[in-house]
């Protein structure tokens, strides 16, 4: 087996405008400066990504002083046509939640009432392990 160069990942799950949208869901006053740096892009392609999520209705920038405060529209859905139906609130909480431990994170083993071991869906989905529902902070 031959080694591969330590060159960084070949492709990722997300995708530089999600990182930018949930970088701004984390500090909605942060600096495009401050974005791009923080996710591995420049300047240039940062702005380029705040525009393209404001002409297509995620955010909001609003000047005070010197800085943008953006609003974000997580009521807004995906654009591709297989996650049209869900909101991008589903992933601003997901990258968000600042409250999960651990034992949220693994996998849980499967109960004789779960279908293959799956997580639950309806009411229960979002709940930490006291019972309480997930809330993601912003």
């Amino acid at each position: 087996m031959s080694k591969i160069a330590d060159d960084g990942p070949r492709w990722t799950f997300l995708t530089n405008h999600a990182r930018v949208l949930l970088a701004i869901a984390r500090n909605p006053q942060v600096r495009v400066r401050d974005i791009a740096a923080a996710i591995g892009i420049t300047e240039r392609a940062a702005q380029g990504i705040v525009t393209d999520l404001k002409e297509a209705g995620y955010l909001d920038p609003v000047r005070v002083g010197r800085r943008n405060h953006y609003t974000i529209d997580a009521r807004q859905t995906f654009r591709h046509p297989t996650e049209a139906q869900m909101p991008v609130q589903a992933l601003i909480d997901m990258f968000t939640h600042r409250d999960l431990s651990e034992a949220d994170i693994e996998p849980r083993p499967a109960r004789d009432d779960d279908v293959a071991g799956s997580r639950p869906v309806g009411d229960d989905a979002g709940r930490t392990s006291s019972g309480e529902r997930a809330v993601a902070s912003r």
